[in-house]
Parts: structure tokens; C-alpha cells; sequence
């Protein structure tokens, strides 16, 4: 089996959890980010990787990947967000990427908090909304440090449950 790590990362956050996907993978392999990619012709198995940014919102460029390069073929999605865990939205998020695999042969999905950018924080805890200010300080507390060590375990378990289900 021939597995492609493929993701777009903003801040680093993605960069990581697909980094320990491609560790944990033991098979033929590659890793590049989707702007790298000119074609999927020959991998068995995707992983595609992208962040959630504005409460929801899927990386533009994850969209484009999955339509143009993983239509029909086994494809995995793992993505990341600033959110703390349990946050009431994240299901919704998780439903929405899951509907961008819609012409793949999806294999599953995975998400963790990663640490939400300075720049991100900043126009939250500007915003005439309360309850984005609110959040933001939630979210600035929660995201330090995100993804952490038992989150990238997990990615690799993951991995290793997606492969399995593949072959």
C-alpha cells in the first residue's frame, strides 16, 4: 500500500498532527503540503490535512484538494482548530468536512485543538462582540501548547486504524 500525507498548515498546527501521521505509518509513504502535489496517481490512501479557521471554516485550499485530486480514491481527513474540547460547534465542523469527501471513498476523520494564532486572538478579543471576546480568552487558555503529545499520539493511532481499515 501506498499511502500520500497531503495538508495545508497556517500557523504549524496542522504541520504537526500530519507529521505524526506520516510517523506512525509503516508502509510506503510520502509527505507534502497540498501545493506541492501535481498528482495522486499511484497512492492507495490519502490523508488530507487542514485547519478550520472563523468558527468553521475549512481551509479554502482543503476544498479544492479534495475535489481536484481525491475524487474516487480512499481518503482520510484530520483536521485542526483552536476550539477546546467538547465545544458545542466542533460536530458541526466535523460534519461540513466530512461533506467536502463526499466523492471520495472516505475512510474517517480526526481533529484536535491546535494553539490559535496571535493574529486570530487579536480580532477576537477586538471585536465589538462579547461573546467573541469571551471566547477568546477561553480559547487563548485552552489552545497553549496545542497540539500536544497525547494529541499527536492519538493522530498516529489514527493512522494506524485508517490503514488498517483500507487494506
Amino acid at each position: 500500500m501506498k499511502v500520500m500525507v497531503a495538508y495545508v498548515s497556517w500557523t504549524g498546527n496542522t504541520k504537526k498532527v500530519a507529521e505524526a501521521i506520516f510517523s506512525a505509518i509503516d508502509a510506503e509513504k510520502d509527505i507534502k503540503q497540498f501545493r506541492e502535489i501535481g498528482s495522486l496517481e499511484g497512492y492507495d490512501l490519502i490523508f488530507a490535512g487542514f485547519p478550520i479557521h472563523g468558527f468553521g471554516q475549512p481551509a479554502a485550499e482543503a476544498r479544492s484538494f479534495l475535489e481536484k485530486y481525491c475524487e474516487g480514491k480512499k481518503t482520510a481527513i484530520f483536521i485542526t482548530h483552536a476550539a477546546p474540547e467538547g465545544f458545542v460547534l466542533v460536530n458541526e465542523w466535523l460534519k461540513d468536512c466530512k461533506a467536502l469527501a463526499r466523492k471520495t471513498k472516505f475512510q474517517g476523520i480526526f481533529d484536535c485543538q491546535g494553539q490559535i494564532s496571535d493574529d486570530q486572538l487579536e480580532m477576537m478579543r477586538k471585536s465589538p462582540d462579547d461573546r467573541a471576546r469571551e471566547i477568546a480568552e477561553k480559547i487563548a487558555f485552552s489552545s497553549s501548547g496545542k497540539p500536544d503529545e497525547f494529541c499527536l499520539k492519538n493522530a498516529g493511532i489514527f493512522a494506524n486504524k485508517i490503514l488498517e481499515k483500507a487494506k
